[in-house]
């Protein structure tokens, strides 16, 4: 894809990113080895990367900021060449390489690892803390790390081998399948077996303890050695919420799952596949910091195993798991969905009708309309359908695309197939038109 008047010869994945991501080509797995000085702020890495090319291809773009590539290699061989510009890695191939063909990229880089500033997003990506790092990669920080095809929809198996300071615990997607000791170092090894995107990858290091939950699925919570009795009032009704979570949407997609908890504040906590992380300040129970951790923990589910092919569906993760929220609400004691949803729409209604909730372009796409609005859309379609039905679609919903991308015009598809078509229909609006529907009138 190029963008219109675009004078860079370089692909884009999706056009709410620019200059990210490459459809000529799809990653099947990474391997990460990362060796991190922390004092320094230094990296020293190699990606190699497993991928499938889905066109006739004479190169290869990946995203990379910030970094210094030192040695590429393809299946083995140095390419005719690779260049860096444009915070982008273009690999040369000594011949071209018909559709279908799989290779494997081999990239040593280095440098000192920070941000990547985007005009609509701000930064995002690898950023230190004030004893350790902390990776947010929503949307465009993978490259501040590793060499990707950074665009939502190619999701790949990960392995995550960090080797730092023995006093640092390193978290990472997915399971700890090891961690060894030699001399001044310690490795940390994570797999994450299913397919996971680009910006949901992430690295957490830090001077934590390690509070081990019980049940299935199993809940760590990494905090800061200091974390006192904060710990317990923030997240000890985690179990509950995912035991109500499955029963609402259906058996949670990962072996475990973890919250991180910095050293630091944070101004929001972070979605990652698997794990979520939070600033110390979130040690509160003020149900202003309760419910995001409902609503990171609902992103596994919306976001992390079902993830929008584009980003211009991002109501698809926000607006559930937004919802999500209003539910724990409901079935912890709180108050009712219903009122969580009447209390939002007449605050919206007084708002600017300026938001398309299907396309609400990149420099609204975090807006927090776009959060209300589309849990407002699943509360009318709940209303519409009935609380059987509309659970019932969730839970089949999450099960027939678990590790798959998908759109907006897919679920309205599947709620036409699994509900109505007068049902499918109710949502238009929410969906394809700037003015707020009226909610519909609870039973």
């Amino acid at each position: 894809m190029r963008l219109p008047g675009s004078h860079s010869d370089l692909p884009t994945g999706d056009p709410y990113l620019p200059g990210h991501g490459d459809r000529s080509w799809s990653a099947l797995h990474y391997d990460l080895e990362l060796h991190y000085d922390l004092e320094p702020n230094r990296l020293s890495a190699q990606a190699t990367i497993r991928c499938r090319v889905e066109d006739d291809v004479e190169r290869l773009v990946l995203d990379l900021a910030h970094l210094e590539v030192t040695k590429v290699l393809v299946d083995g061989k140095a390419p005719a060449k690779y260049s860096q510009r444009d915070h982008r890695l273009v690999v040369r191939l000594r011949s071209e390489v018909p559709a279908g063909s799989e290779l494997t990229l081999q990239v040593k880089y280095a440098g000192s690892p920070r941000p990547l500033v985007e005009r609509h997003h701000g930064d995002a990506g690898w950023e230190e803390l004030s004893d350790g790092v902390i990776v947010a990669g929503q949307p465009h920080g993978a490259p501040t790390w590793f060499p990707c095809n950074d665009r939502p929809d190619d999701k790949a198996a990960y392995r995550i081998a960090v080797t730092t300071h023995p006093d640092y615990t390193v978290v990472a997607n997915g399971t700890l399948t090891q961690r060894r000791r030699r001399g001044s170092t310690t490795t940390w090894v994570h797999e994450q077996d299913e397919p996971m995107s680009t910006y949901l990858a992430t690295v957490q290091i830090g001077r934590y303890d390690v509070r081990e939950g019980a049940g299935s699925p199993p809940i760590r919570c990494v905090v800061p050695t200091d974390a006192g009795d904060g710990v317990e009032a923030a997240f000890g009704r985690q179990p509950e919420m995912m035991s109500a979570f499955e029963r609402l949407f259906g058996p949670y997609p990962f072996p475990a799952y973890a919250v991180v908890v910095t050293g630091d504040d944070l101004e929001i906590p972070l979605e990652s596949q698997s794990l979520s992380t939070f600033g110390r300040n979130f040690l509160t129970d003020d149900w202003d910091h309760v419910r995001l951790v409902a609503h990171e923990l609902a992103h596994q589910w919306f976001g992390n195993t079902v993830t929008l092919r584009e980003w211009r569906d991002i109501w698809l993760h926000e607006g559930f798991a937004c919802y999500a929220e209003w539910l724990w609400a409901e079935v912890s004691g709180g108050d009712t969905a219903d009122t969580w949803a009447r209390r939002h729409h007449d605050r919206l209604a007084g708002l600017k009708q300026d938001l398309l909730l299907s396309d609400p372009g990149p420099e609204l796409m975090f807006d927090d309309r776009v959060y209300k609005r589309g849990a407002l859309t699943l509360h009318a379609l709940r209303l519409s359908a009935g609380d059987d039905a509309f659970f019932a679609l969730l839970r089949s919903w999450v099960a027939e695309h678990r590790g798959a991308s998908v759109t907006t015009a897919d679920f309205v598809g599947w709620v036409a197939e699994q509900v109505s078509a007068d049902a499918a229909a109710l949502l238009d609006p929410w969906l394809n038109e700037l003015e707020l529907p009226d909610l519909p009138s609870a039973s």
